[in-house]
């Protein structure tokens, strides 16, 4: 069994380059962001890791008594050594 590498060519847009992806390994979603860095001579394009922006809203949308009373006491399980 023969495994074929797709092909493709890059282009210019503007004044950039351009990258046509192949249907077989394009992604399903085209409203994504996406990361490319240069390791030698290979480009590396992988989806953008999701920022936590925002993050700090949400916690500022907990009420002002949230987790008041405290946690409960926590006990601690013995291990075993390895």
């Amino acid at each position: 069994m023969e495994l074929s590498m797709p092909f493709t060519r890059i282009f210019r847009n503007g004044n950039s380059q351009a990258v046509r992806i192949p249907a077989e390994l394009a992604y399903p979603d085209t409203d994504m962001q996406f990361e490319i860095e240069r390791i030698g001579d290979e480009l590396r394009i992988r989806p953008a890791q999701r920022r936590l922006t925002g993050l700090l809203d949400v916690f500022a949308a907990f009420p002002d008594d949230f987790m008041a009373p405290g946690r409960e006491d926590q006990t601690q399980s013995e291990r075993e050594g390895f």
